[in-house]
């Protein structure tokens, strides 16, 4: 969830009244949030990177809160308490309109076809006349890296760039150049670079150096131009110098780049939603047009109210209350859903506004209602259908089995399920090609290329990093491993197995040999060849030679014991003689 942070004072101001933080807490709980911190930022400076970096550090008490992921008009204050005030009747939800341009040309913004390539899509618009103070434009810079981090996936989806108009001249143009043909002054500094000293410049940059991957590699870059070729911006990395906003900025110029036209018209919506209350006309965008290279002419920012239409029986019922339909449209119309009983039988007609784009279906809408009803006033229910709840045989087994493991002596082990190719194989003196392994098809690292086939890898791998342990080391572990078949619609399985390690001065098999016994003794197998279970030599790479045992169990192999290979030992950075088990429990359910 994104955690959004505002000044307690500059909120309850913008509120109209004081609370306490109790007070505070409850209000963010009623309406579906979280007051998740109370701090400041000499206290945030403090622990993160000690007192003496807090020094000049303002004592102003922040609110942190934290706003479900979809909700994209609370991530700066103007949202927030729109939202808080709407919910608490105290003004109602403001309509928004998109104007022309008041005696003059509607800006443009052309396309043109060099950008299909790397990011072909773009939105514009105009906040006209409004008024800044440095809370509002800290707050408007914020909103921006907000949406940046969350619905524009940081920039890679979508990158906002915000201009003072007053210092350009439309129509502008939207196009890609080769790196070494953008020359322009990026925002705070004073040097002319070309685009690809920039990406040179911000590598080091610990801000913007992550979102040079974006366009890093594209033989074009996307670069905005206005009609004098004053650079606007290189999206996603940064805009320019000369356009940049400030406090005395009085016409904002707002244009979107993308790769996803719809969410590009949701980040535009929501910037000129939250901050069109500042304009000489509140709530009032003044709209641009955006010119593709096929000719087709879009006007923006689309500020598109819609209209859902349920039945009040139906959020009754998915909530669990008895409430009528002119009560529930009451309570969505406190959730800036405005809200009407259509008069046929009990259907309410919901109008969805532009600052709302995370309702997509009836769901999302009864869910509204059930916060503004209050979860805590939902009466409780015994359920209809009577179920009790049961641990799966298989989990059931494990847990035993780790219990009477542990009392034996021998200590537990979480390892990872993935592991290197070299772990299931070279190490183990097997070949790949012949390891009946899961692969993964991009690894991140070295370190976890395949799903695991063994626990024994992981095990010795502890052993290994524990070395400096006092002597004998038992280790075991019960987990999953993954093994290919083609008999399952995913093509793999897990397998839970059961793995134990010996390490001491001598090899200890008949510790490993007498755990084995204790195991099949608990699961109830007598030691006969017939119906229970019994040792055979067997071969194997992994186990010293003339030191392997295959475990069969009801005629049906199920696991090998023995002396690890020196050479295997080696290869884990082992020095002392090891013994193991490894024994599959499934065939025991």
């Amino acid at each position: 969830m994104p955690t959004v942070s505002v000044k307690r004072d500059l909120l309850f101001q913008a509120l109209g009244r004081s609370y306490t933080d109790e007070e505070f807490d409850e209000l963010c709980f009623e309406f579906g949030l979280e007051l998740d911190e109370i701090t400041s930022e000499r206290e945030i400076l403090s622990r993160e990177q000690g007192g003496d970096k807090a020094g000049g550090a303002s004592d102003v008490v922040l609110y942190k809160i934290d706003v479900p992921a979809n909700r994209y008009d609370l991530l700066c204050l103007e949202g927030l308490v729109r939202g808080l005030q709407v919910f608490k009747q105290r003004i109602e939800a403001p309509r928004y309109q998109r104007v022309k341009a008041a005696g003059g040309e509607t800006q443009k913004l052309i396309i043109t076809k060099e950008t299909a390539s790397v990011r072909p899509h773009a939105v514009a618009a105009v906040l006209r006349n409004i008024s800044f103070t440095q809370e509002r434009y800290d707050s408007f810079i914020e909103l921006q890296e907000k949406l940046h981090q969350n619905i524009c996936r940081k920039r890679t989806l979508v990158a906002i760039g915000t201009h003072d108009l007053d210092t350009i001249s439309g129509p502008f143009t939207y196009t890609a150049k080769a790196p070494g043909d953008i020359l322009f002054t990026p925002l705070n500094q004073t040097n002319q670079y070309t685009a690809t000293q920039l990406m040179a410049l911000y590598k080091t940059d610990s801000h913007l150096r992550h979102y040079l991957h974006i366009i890093e590699e594209e033989p074009l870059y996307p670069v905005i131009y206005d009609s004098n070729g004053v650079v606007l911006s290189m999206p996603p990395i940064i805009n320019g110098d000369h356009s940049k906003i400030s406090l005395n900025t009085k016409n904002v110029f707002i244009e979107c780049t993308a790769t996803d036209v719809t969410k590009a018209k949701i980040v535009l919506d929501m910037m000129v939603t939250m901050f069109s209350e500042y304009c000489a006309e509140p709530f009032t965008v003044e709209e641009a047009e955006v010119i593709y290279p096929d000719g087709r002419s879009c006007v923006y920012p689309d500020l598109a109210y819609r209209t859902e239409t349920l039945s009040g029986d139906f959020i009754n019922r998915k909530v669990g209350i008895k409430e009528s339909s002119e009560n529930i449209a009451a309570l969505l119309t406190r959730m800036c859903l405005k809200s009407a009983v259509s008069g046929r039988g009990d259907e309410i007609t919901v109008e969805i506004p532009p600052t709302r784009s995370d309702v997509i279906h009836a769901c999302d809408i009864m869910e509204d209602a059930a916060i503004a009803y209050g979860f805590n006033n939902i009466p409780r229910t015994t359920p209809k259908t009577y179920t009790v709840a049961n641990q799966l045989p298989l989990n059931k087994l494990t847990e035993l089995l780790r219990t009477d493991l542990a009392a034996a002596g021998f200590t537990e082990a979480l390892t990872f399920a993935l592991c290197s190719q070299e772990d299931i194989a070279d190490k183990l003196g097997k070949n790949i090609k012949d390891v009946n392994a899961v692969h993964i098809s991009n690894p991140k690292t070295a370190d976890f290329q395949v799903a695991r086939t063994t626990l024994l890898p992981g095990l010795l791998k502890t052993l290994a990093a524990n070395r400096k342990m006092p002597l004998p080391l038992k280790l075991f572990e019960i987990s999953d491993v993954v093994l290919k078949d083609s008999s399952k619609d995913v093509g793999a399985r897990n397998s839970r197995r059961v793995c134990a390690v010996l390490c001491n001065k001598s090899p200890g098999f008949e510790v490993i040999h007498g755990l084995l016994d204790r195991i099949m003794q608990l699961l109830e197998v007598p030691p006969t060849r017939d119906n229970g279970y019994h040792i055979q030599a067997a071969e194997d790479s992994t186990f010293f030679p003339g030191r392997c045992a295959e475990i069969f169990a009801r005629g049906q192999s199920v696991g090998r014991l023995g002396v690890l290979h020196p050479d295997v030992i080696g290869r884990f950075d082992l020095t002392l003689p090891c013994s193991a088990l490894d024994l599959d429990i499934e065939p025991f359910l």
